[in-house]
């Protein structure tokens, strides 16, 4: 089958059958509480560079993936007339020639088209060496947060925010992020002079920071890991140690949920976490609902799977 042909009806496809359905439903809430406002939250993590769908050759992800369709959904969900917000967890880069070619222009300018509001950094965005990074951003419409990694020094020093606030509608959105230990998992020439701080610290101070700042919902964009079975911190551990966070977005351990993860915070409140994989075969989705008068989102969430098998 011709692979543009192939591409072209596999997003019209899936875009008609997730717009129509997601739609729908974002529709029927809207007019069952019309005192509330809706915020839609798209996230992805560890896309790697995959730009074209998984190739056509029998494996389990064949025709998955892929920016042309990527967009088209995002386009689709926008459509729906919520205001949206679109996330990413790190490791944009590495994984396929595109890269070996580019070093990262590409995906840059990609995620810069899909119209992306703010990214993280993820271990795999240093192995063309943080210059190479830094140089990249000049195609980046969006910020790259992170808190606590300090790149004074570095090529990094001007290119990064430890924080963004978004307005979105009527919410005021916190966005922070969070790096993994760089040290034994990437070479030093390759992260110079960036110095790694305690990412728990560094999360409850920015959390802090926003939510003197009045924002009505705080996401830490994390590439710390969702968990591990020794003593490391992860996206758990962050969890159950945070403050004034309400929803982490993870990557790192290519780990595809269902659901978000439902922990309990230092201050005894409810705080979610979510991680959608690798390569871009799934968008995370989730809708919140804001109360007009209280202006404090409700616990309920859930994920929408954007990239799904076909036939499944």
């Amino acid at each position: 089958m011709n692979r543009r042909y192939f591409i072209k009806q596999t997003t019209l496809a899936s875009s008609a059958v997730m717009a129509s359905s997601l739609a729908g439903t974002s529709l029927l809430n809207a007019q069952a509480i019309p005192e509330q406002s809706l915020l839609t939250i798209l996230h992805t993590n560890d896309v790697h560079s995959r730009l074209d769908p998984f190739p056509m050759d029998g494996s389990r992800n064949q025709g998955l993936g892929g920016v042309a369709a990527r967009a088209s959904l995002i386009q689709a969900i926008r459509e729906e007339n919520n205001p949206t917000l679109l996330l990413d967890a790190g490791d944009i880069f590495q994984g396929t020639p595109y890269f070996n070619l580019y070093k990262g222009e590409p995906e840059i300018k990609a995620m810069s088209k899909m119209g992306y509001d703010a990214v993280t950094m993820g271990n795999h965005d240093f192995d063309a060496g943080i210059e190479n990074f830094a140089n990249q951003l000049q195609h980046a419409r969006f910020p790259v947060v992170i808190s606590n990694y300090d790149f004074t020094g570095t090529p990094m020093e001007y290119n990064y925010k430890p924080y963004t606030i978004i307005q979105k509608g009527k919410q005021r959105i916190g966005i922070l992020g969070l790096g993994i230990e760089l040290e034994g998992l990437v070479p030093k020439n390759l992260y110079g002079n960036t110095v790694y701080k305690d990412p728990i610290v560094a999360a409850n101070e920015t959390a802090q920071i926003l939510r003197q700042k009045k924002c009505d919902l705080i996401i830490c964009l994390s590439h710390l890991g969702d968990k591990y079975s020794e003593n490391k911190v992860s996206d758990e551990i962050l969890a159950k140690e945070s403050r004034n966070i309400d929803l982490i977005i993870g990557g790192h351990t290519h780990r595809f949920f269902d659901q978000p993860r439902k922990y309990t915070n230092k201050d005894g409140g409810d705080i979610l976490v979510n991680q959608m994989g690798w390569g871009g075969i799934q968008m995370g989705r989730l809708d919140y609902n804001f109360s007009a008068s209280k202006r404090k989102n409700s616990p309920k969430a859930h994920t929408v799977v954007i990239m799904r098998k076909p036939n499944e």
